[in-house]
């Protein structure tokens, strides 16, 4: 089933009962935000989760006086958007806005998960661009701390990352520029930009409220908003990506993605995906250039980084993540692949099976059914990136934001294109100018 099945299957099967569904998705975002508020350890999700269920709940009320009240004439409070609004006000900008400023206390790299105002990766991540300005590369030298590495010590993200800790490490230091530098900003304005110049490339479509709630809104964006971030601005430039390859901009394409690639390794899959997109659409010698600008790029981008010391390249960027580095990723959730793997040494073989079994159904199923549009790609990444989350050993929950916003920004990617732009097979297309997208 290509996005456009897919996306006709949700926008008529969610579009007759949208309050219901939207009565339902409130309901369920107020009591996980609870739940978190109750239980979780970290501070800055128990602060995100005491606005959140504020948010949600104005926004389930809202939903609630809209069934229940007879539509005699329209208007802006009666608007699907205003829930949306009420989320975005009350349990994004208002918990991030309280971090931000509450993080001046200066309770970052303690060991105490209930004082934290941001997660490790937005620390790390400002401590890995001192680094860089200071020695040429982000990543410590593990084995010369003169006592054990801990999992704080690692940056397991490519050099790109580094860009989103510049604020901090050129202009902190006072109260002001330490809350105007916090990375978790950047991480926000790069999403923003993103989806702008995504929305702009397909032709300005119209933005169904479904898909900004699965986009913006959803709890596991909106935490992630608050807390953290960086998955945010990479799953937006994947999105960027998608829509220049959708709108023939290969070379385009390849940069944004050798740039997200070389920021976190585990999209890499996505660029597979492109290339084929590209390949669908304009035929072999657009797929080279592409190729050839993607590597450029990567190398133009790593291998500096890595000449500086390339043994803490690999042990940051490859060996820690993979599992193999001198401290075990912590990374774990209760997913399939995790509880799995947990049984033990055949357990961890049975997942490790599985992982390999689903990456070939799904590179059976791409090249069987290339894409052609930039909604087929974005299916395709987000079940394999959602795939991935859930078989994966060492994983986050928190992961599962890629799929989620992948699959609401299908729902803003027209689903037909002109035909004359599209080639009937692999390889027939050679044009790469760009053709506007027609709506539907």
């Amino acid at each position: 089933m290509g996005s456009r099945g897919v996306g006709q299957w949700i926008r008529q099967g969610w579009a007759e009962r949208p309050l219901r569904l939207d009565l339902a998705l409130y309901a369920i975002a107020a009591g996980y935000a609870l739940a978190l508020a109750l239980t979780d350890k970290h501070y800055g999700f128990r602060i995100w989760a005491n606005f959140a269920v504020a948010a949600y709940t104005l926004a389930l009320a809202h939903t609630c006086w809209l069934r229940l009240t007879p539509r005699r004439e329209g208007g802006w409070w009666r608007s699907r958007w205003l829930g949306i609004g009420a989320v975005g006000v009350v349990g994004m900008l208002a918990p991030l806005v309280f971090l931000l400023v509450r993080r001046l206390t200066g309770v970052d790299w303690l060991e105490t998960p209930w004082s934290w105002s941001a997660q490790p990766e937005v620390w790390v991540i400002e401590r890995s661009a001192s680094l860089f300005l200071d020695t040429g590369t982000p990543y410590v030298d593990v084995g010369a701390l003169g006592r054990p590495p801990e999992v704080n010590d690692y940056t397991p993200y490519g050099p790109v990352m580094t860009v989103f800790g510049l604020p901090r490490a050129l202009a902190g230091g006072t109260p002001v520029t330490d809350v105007l530098t916090d990375a978790r900003l950047y991480f926000a304005l790069t999403a923003v930009l993103c989806a702008w110049g995504a929305w702009r490339l397909l032709g300005k479509p119209r933005i169904p409220v479904r898909a900004a709630q699965l986009v913006a809104v959803f709890p596991l964006t909106a935490l992630t908003f608050a807390t953290a971030g960086p998955d945010l601005a990479i799953v937006s430039l994947l999105v960027l990506g998608a829509a220049l390859a959708a709108t023939d901009r290969p070379a385009l394409s390849a940069v944004v993605l050798a740039l997200v690639t070389s920021a976190k390794l585990i999209v890499a899959p996505a660029a597979v995906v492109l290339g084929i997109l590209v390949l669908a659409r304009l035929g072999r010698r657009a797929l080279l250039r592409f190729v050839l600008v993607l590597l450029a790029v990567c190398a133009a981008v790593n291998v500096p980084v890595y000449l500086v010391h390339p043994e803490a390249f690999l042990e940051h960027v490859i060996r820690f993540p993979a599992g193999l580095g001198a401290v075990t990723s912590p990374a774990a959730s209760p997913l399939p692949g995790h509880l799995i793997a947990s049984a033990g040494p055949i357990g961890k073989a049975f997942t490790f099976g599985l992982l390999g079994a689903a990456a070939l159904a799904i590179m059976w199923w791409i090249i069987r059914r290339p894409p052609v549009t930039g909604g087929d790609a974005l299916l395709r990444i987000a079940v394999g990136l959602g795939t991935f989350t859930m078989l994966t050993p060492a994983t986050r929950f928190g992961y599962l934001v890629y799929p989620v916003v992948l699959l609401g920004a299908m729902l803003c990617f027209p689903s037909r294109e002109s035909a004359s732009r599209v080639a009937a097979t692999p390889g027939a297309g050679t044009s790469s100018e760009s053709t506007p997208f027609t709506s539907s």
